[in-house]
């Protein structure tokens, strides 16, 4: 009872009504405190202390260096090996192919990945060899067209190609996904058959690159529920439209993203 009084007593102070009837009325209200606020301070200009690429040819000893760190894309050093990849820059990259053939899955893989790291457009065709292995697996091959799409479209249609015929049905999804970022009039027949794809996954990925590629509004059907012959049906009107509009025919530009007021 003390307790109670004296916080009611504390806070009729603050209110300046009668101690019982203050408390009473307490847990209804809110109060508004005004806290002190300082800026953090700003940081201080950081040089850049970082060392640029290579951009000069490898000499031997330098070639030697990147021979002996194709093993080390795999394992506790795969990060460092990587990097100084980077740091060799794209004058390694006869070199960083060759990790495209190791037996290690792992190496190949980071082999790929550092090739979009250092921008190695030099690379591409070592790339795109790698996406259309039917041996490899296929977490390669799709990370290989991936890249290889990044750092140069314009060499991909060939493989698109390839890997949309492909028996695994993921690899045929890797395909017809990467080929919305070729703008080629040549992707489009690649493009329309697989909408007939016998998983439901690849054609709609197939769809839909149609679609941004193209921008051409079909009738609308219920491709989510739809099976392989509703699929083939309505690609029909893919193949009709094509056959009026290939003479002339461009890809549109890409639509750019709106600016928020």
């Amino acid at each position: 009872m003390k307790t109670l009084s004296v916080v009611a007593i504390i806070v009729s102070g603050f209110v300046g009504a009668e101690p019982l009837q203050a408390f009473s009325d307490w847990p209804g209200q809110v109060w508004h405190v005004q806290v002190p606020y300082e800026a953090p301070p700003q940081n201080p200009e950081v040089p850049d202390v970082s060392v640029p690429p290579n951009t000069t040819p490898l000499n031997q000893e330098e070639l030697q260096r990147a021979e002996a760190l194709l093993p080390l894309l795999e394992g506790k050093q795969e990060f460092w090996a990587m990097g100084e990849f980077v740091h060799l820059g794209e004058s390694s990259v006869p070199v960083l192919v060759k990790a495209l053939t190791m037996p290690s899955p792992r190496i190949r893989y980071n082999a790929i990945e550092t090739l979009l790291m250092m921008k190695g457009v030099q690379g591409v065709p070592a790339l795109l060899a790698t996406a259309k292995e039917p041996n490899e697996i296929p977490r390669v091959r799709e990370h290989a067209l991936r890249v290889a799409v990044r750092l140069d479209p314009a060499q991909a249609p060939d493989a698109i190609a390839v890997m949309a015929k492909d028996m695994n049905a993921s690899v045929r999804k890797s395909a017809v996904f990467e080929a919305r970022y070729v703008r080629q009039k040549s992707i489009i027949p690649i493009l329309i058959p697989m909408v007939s794809d016998d998983e439901r996954f690849v054609a709609l990925s197939a769809l839909q690159s149609l679609w941004i590629l193209t921008r051409h509004e079909t009738e609308s059907h219920d491709w989510e529920t739809s099976t392989k012959q509703d699929r083939a049906a309505w690609s029909s009107e893919w193949i009709d439209w094509w056959e009026d509009h290939k003479e002339v025919f461009e890809i549109p530009e890409p639509k750019r993203p709106r600016r928020s007021s």
